[in-house]
This record gives structure tokens, sequence and C-alpha cells, in this order.
């Protein structure tokens, strides 16, 4: 039995009372939930300990878990199990979005992490959003966002190799994109443009944002410009669209 199913192993339910008993025993894990018992993210019993906690059989709890999800208190994952929904975690995208102090100002604590730090030639799409040649060295810098230390973005960040030939060493010593570029001479840069889409992840996406492959990401392609309007960076970001909203600022 999970630590979860043990804290409420002693309930039991008022038989004949009037009140089904799958709203007991919503009634019973909402009281987990909002007593601190069971935190945002965290896993809830298996359906065969919720029954052999409740004595009730799984269409009993399966309602429960229906109604509770129905509710916005937890989520289900196909073949993952259920967890206590998390606070959604608000986004704006906007002239100058920067992901730490974004995170910052939600009173949450952002972590930034460097996955993959590698040389590549450019695509065609990297190389037109650059304004480079097609197989020119560009920087890939794969990252994954953090915040409270639950992952909510994985992106893949491209700088021209020409531009900024030191990039890749800067990284590797520290993840900041925005202190990186400051020392290579870009103190501030802005959003040009960015194109929001939204898809299923692949199996490494969903394993970076702790997330089912069933569950969609939003996909943010942006272009970062600096302030001659040259470009400085590319990003593709996927976002857990279970815990991120964006919000489009003009």
């Amino acid at each position: 039995m999970t630590d979860a199913a043990a804290s409420g192993a002693e309930a039991t339910l008022a038989r004949g009372r009037g009140v089904a008993l799958w709203r007991q025993i919503v009634a019973s894990l909402e009281r987990d939930i909002t007593g601190g018992r069971l935190v945002p993210g965290s896993r809830l019993p298996t359906e065969a300990e919720l029954t052999q906690r409740f004595a009730v059989n799984r269409h009993t709890v399966r309602r429960a878990m229906e109604d509770l999800e129905a509710r916005g208190l937890v989520r289900i994952e196909q073949g993952r199990g259920s967890f206590v929904a998390e606070d959604v975690l608000d986004y704006p995208l906007g002239p100058r979005t920067r992901f730490s102090e974004t995170i910052r100002r939600q009173n949450r604590e952002p972590q930034g992490r460097i996955l993959r730090l590698e040389e590549i030639d450019a695509d065609a799409i990297v190389a037109e959003a650059l304004r480079i040649r097609r197989g020119k060295p560009v920087v890939m810098a794969e990252r994954q966002g953090l915040a409270d230390g639950r992952p909510v973005v994985v992106g893949r960040h491209y700088f021209s190799v020409a531009r900024f030939p030191a990039m890749a060493g800067l990284l590797a010593e520290d993840p900041s994109i925005t202190r990186a570029l400051a020392r290579l001479g870009v103190p501030d840069y802005r959003r040009h443009s960015t194109r929001i889409t939204a898809r299923m992840p692949t199996a490494e996406e969903a394993a970076l944002l702790d997330q089912a492959r069933s569950r969609p990401v939003l996909v943010s392609e942006a272009l970062n410009v600096d302030a001659a309007g040259e470009p400085v960076e590319l990003s593709i970001a996927c976002y857990a669209a279970g815990r991120v909203q964006i919000l489009v600022e003009s």
C-alpha cells in the first residue's frame, strides 16, 4: 500500500445514510488534497488500493475519480495512473519573454538544465530564421525548464556559430541564455515573432515533461532579434499543456 493510501486507510463509509458511496469517496479524497496530505503532482493510490481502502467495487471508485477529474482536482493519465492536479502556470509571451523572470513573478522557483549541446548543420527552417545559408554551422542547445522542480517546457535553441562562436562554451558553464548573450555583446533582445501550435509529444518529450504521450503539448516557434533587428536565436519549445497556459501579450 502506498503512503497516500495508508494515510487514509482508516476511512470508512457511512452506508445506508442516503449519501452515495462514490460521493463519500470524493469527499474523503478531496479532504486529503485540500488538507495537504496529497500534494499537487503527486500520484493517487491505485484503483485497487482505493477499492480495498473503502471496501467498494471498482465501478464505485471509477465514478468518484471521474467526478474529481471533471472538477479539475485530479488528472487521469492512461497507463500512468491518477495525479493531483497542479495549478496551471500562466506563461506570457510578449516582446521580452525571459523564462526565469516569468516563473519568479508567479512565486515559483525557476530552474534550467542544458540536456544537450552540439554543433550541427542548419536545416532550411533554422537557416531561414537566422538568415544564414542552409548547412552552415549552428549551436543547438536542448534545454529543460522547471518550476518548483516540475518540468514545464523542453526546447531547442539555435544560434549562428559565425555570429556567436563562443556560445557553446558559455552555455556549458552556465545554462542561462540571457547571460550568455549579454557576455557576447547582446545585452537585450526582443521577440520578433511567435508561432503556436498543438500536437502530441514524442516519447522523449513526454518523458522530459513527465507526462503521458496521450496528453498534448503546446509548441512555440519563436525568433528573437537584437536592437538592430538582426536574428540572435530561434527556439522551438514544447510546453506541458496540463501545467502551462500561454498568454500572448502585445
